[in-house]
């Protein structure tokens, strides 16, 4: 997904030098384990929303980011597994905090459905590889190889402008829907960190302490408003 910022304050923070964290700090396996859920539950919640799609070839470009985050999944199991540690067991103290942010953002439109993967997904991605740039090269290749781009990222670009340049209705209703989806991931965010210490220290560290906190939400922000811009939602 795409992460543009054209805001040099920005830059300079996202670009400040980052303490470089051990690989095996036990945040690591943590990180791991969110992200691999994270993966397991997308391919059930895609594969649902491909069902909304109005044609086959919706249906289809759906159930192949699908079929994508599956990949992603066996990935970060893999690192788990030369780390010793049993995915299954390691990923299920994240189900409930993921659940319930898919519970409350559940779309009831194909375009909403569109507008989620896009937008509310790479919200996601954007803490993860933020976390990513404060760690050894060996673990923040395995993120950044979970988080990759599945190249279906124009099929949604181009369904949703078409959308939302022949109905301003449509546009408001989206642009709605996506700030909600901001919202609610930050809040989620807030309340997954807040349960999990050794996930909340390898996320302070890793993005420059408490004190830089505050910036990153701000560049959270930021990306979101350039991914609705991509969209015609703003």
């Amino acid at each position: 997904m795409p992460s543009p910022s054209s805001a040099d304050s920005y830059d300079e923070a996202a670009d400040s030098p980052r303490p470089q964290l051990p690989a095996d700090h036990p945040g690591v396996n943590e990180l791991f384990a969110l992200l691999a859920y994270g993966e397991v539950a997308a391919f059930y919640r895609l594969t649902e929303e491909a069902r909304m799609a109005p044609n086959l070839r919706g249906r289809i470009s759906m159930a192949s980011i699908a079929a994508a985050e599956m990949n992603h999944y066996e990935l970060l199991r893999d690192a788990l597994e030369q780390r010793g540690v049993d995915v299954v067991p390691a990923m299920s103290k994240y189900v409930s905090a993921l659940e319930n942010y898919h519970r409350l953002t559940t779309p009831s439109t194909w375009l909403e459905a569109l507008v989620k993967t896009y937008v509310g997904d790479a919200l996601a991605a954007d803490l993860y590889l933020e976390i990513a740039d404060g760690l050894p090269d060996e673990v923040a290749d395995v993120v950044r190889a979970a988080l990759s781009e599945t190249g279906h990222s124009q099929f949604v670009v181009a369904e949703v402008r078409a959308a939302v340049t022949s109905s301003g209705k449509q546009r408001s209703r989206l642009a709605l829907w996506s700030r909600r989806l901001l919202g609610e991931a930050i809040t989620q965010a807030q309340f997954l960190l807040a349960d999990h210490d050794e996930l909340v220290d390898l996320v302070v560290s890793g993005t420059g302490g408490l004190g830089q906190l505050g910036a990153f939400f701000e560049r959270l922000q930021h990306t979101h408003d350039s991914r609705m811009r991509e969209l015609g939602l703003a």
